[in-house]
């Protein structure tokens, strides 16, 4: 598999209804050899946050930097660097910059997730 450096990973700012200040970036997919799963990071700027909403794939999330909330069993929840969490398929979930400074969270997803 090849190492990517930051500069090569496709970043893209994300422009949708109920999401403010987000950044994607594609890290790994089957394009770099892992079949069947992609690995992104997304970026929430000051007083960002992701559009509340479920869909129908699982996806793991490691919180890399920041200080943040996630909306997931029916309630918002503080996590922190080093926090993981589960987010079962049809689960809904939001997550939203806490802090002053960017929040920053790993999301793996099967690749149907990231079409």
């Amino acid at each position: 598999m090849p190492l990517l450096k930051k500069e090569d990973q496709l970043r893209k700012d994300i422009v949708m209804n109920g999401a403010l200040y987000v950044t994607k970036t594609t890290a790994i997919t089957a394009k770099e050899g892992w079949e069947g799963w992609s690995m992104r990071i997304f970026t929430l700027g000051k007083e960002g946050f992701t559009p509340r909403h479920s869909h129908d794939w699982p996806h793991i999330n490691y919180i890399v930097s920041g200080k943040g909330t996630l909306f997931i069993d029916g309630e918002e929840k503080s996590v922190a660097p080093g926090d993981t969490a589960y987010v079962k398929s049809g689960e809904l979930h939001q997550f939203k910059n806490a802090g002053e400074e960017e929040f920053s969270f790993i999301c793996i997803v099967p690749a149907e997730g990231d079409k």
